[in-house]
Order: structure tokens, then C-alpha cells, then sequence
């Protein structure tokens, strides 16, 4: 029988922050949990390809943006699973465990993992505190969670709209969700260059504009000022 989990991984010029990324991966291939790592590369001039064959992953390539990343990821991946992760996010040791149990008490669901990040201080700690509030009370978890969902779950919902920003609280909107017992460590480094109370009132502004019924492409233009 194989194995039941496809990775999909979205990337742009990634190739020096995969490591980490792919290394967690590696006992659940050994476990027999992982099909196989799809990454999804956006027109990257790096050494995408050659970390694609270094890791013995499908590299597929397109036009950058995330959902339409996403959206071709999940297309070409063959498990009866999906678990999309970004490339600077690494899973804590016994996350495959957490995957399974969720395989089996909560097929119909969709589950994240409860974010943190690589960084120490009050606010690293309340950035992710309110990144967890907002998935588990307001079922709105981001990307940078990671999202396991049963490929036909995925496509009856819809999957991943081809837009530029909000792919994921898109998607998130439209699936019934669960917490995943394990934890996603994922970079600080654009709260770091941004400042973190900057970087945070321009998520939580963008989500409030998205509500509003702001264009993820007039969001997108915004959002890279």
C-alpha cells in the first residue's frame, strides 16, 4: 500500500533555507508516512533543482505566486494526503505522530500545527500567541501553520485560488478544522528586518482589508510597499 502523505512545498529563490525544512522530514520517510515532497518553484535562479535532486524531490515549476504554486502542487501530488508547508517552516520532532492520529480520528477535517517561532522574547511569544488564538478561535490559521487535509477533502473545497496574497485564509474558510498536536517552528526573519510590531500591524491590517473585501492584488501591491 503506499504511503498515504504528499508534501507540497511552495519555493522562490528557497534553495538556501530548505535544509532545515527537509530535514524534519526525514523519519517520516522512513516511517513509510511520506509519498513523496513536491516542490512547487515560482521561476527561482537558484539551485532549486539541484536541492530538488539532492532530496529526491518532484520539482515542478510556473509562474510565481503562492496559490497558483499551491494550486499546481497539489494537482501533481499523488497522496491520498496533503500536508503544504513553506520552506522556512520546520516541524518539531513527533510531528508524524500527531499526523497519523489525526488520519484517523479526523478524516473529514483539516488540521495545523501550532506556530512558533525561531526567535526568543515577549514578541516573538505574542505574535505567535495571537497567531494561535486567530487559528484555533477564528479558524484562520496561515501558511506558515502548514495545512494537512485529505486530498478529496481539498478538492471538494475548492483547493488554493491562484491569487497573490490570502491564498491561505481563503482555503481556511472553507474547510473544517482541528489543531494538530505538534508544533511548526517558522523564520522571524522579516519580523526582524520590519520590526516586530510593523510587520504585525501590516498582517493584521491586511487581514482586516481582505474582510472588507480588498483584492488580493491590490493587497499584494500594498503589502510589497
Amino acid at each position: 500500500m503506499p504511503a498515504p502523505l504528499s508534501i507540497v512545498i511552495p519555493t522562490l529563490e528557497a534553495a538556501d533555507e530548505l535544509g532545515p525544512c527537509l530535514g524534519a522530514l526525514a523519519t517520516a520517510l522512513t516511517e513509510g508516512l511520506i509519498r513523496e515532497v513536491i516542490l512547487t518553484d515560482g521561476g527561482s535562479r537558484d539551485a532549486i533543482a539541484e536541492v530538488a535532486d539532492a532530496a529526491g524531490a518532484e520539482l515542478i515549476v510556473g509562474p510565481p505566486g503562492r496559490g497558483g504554486q499551491l494550486a499546481r502542487g497539489a494537482e501533481a501530488a499523488r497522496g491520498e494526503w496533503l500536508l503544504f508547508l513553506h520552506a522556512d517552516t520546520v516541524l518539531s520532532p513527533g510531528w508524524s505522530e500527531a499526523v497519523r492520529r489525526h488520519m484517523e480520528a479526523a478524516p473529514d477535517r483539516a488540521g495545523f500545527f501550532r506556530l512558533r517561532f525561531d526567535a526568543r522574547g515577549a514578541p516573538a511569544a505574542l505574535v505567535a500567541a495571537w497567531a494561535n488564538f486567530r487559528a484555533r478561535r477564528l479558524g484562520l490559521p496561515y501558511g506558515d501553520q502548514g495545512l494537512l487535509v485529505r486530498a478529496a477533502v481539498y478538492r471538494r473545497a475548492g483547493g488554493y485560488p491562484d491569487q497573490p496574497l490570502m491564498e491561505d485564509v481563503s482555503l481556511a474558510r472553507r474547510l473544517p478544522l482541528s489543531p494538530l498536536g505538534a508544533e511548526a517552528t517558522t523564520s522571524a526573519r522579516r519580523y526582524r528586518a520590519e520590526g516586530w510590531l510593523r510587520r504585525g500591524w501590516r498582517n493584521l491590517s491586511t487581514l482586516a482589508l481582505y474582510f472588507l473585501g480588498a483584492s488580493p492584488e491590490r493587497l499584494a501591491r500594498r503589502y510589497a510597499r
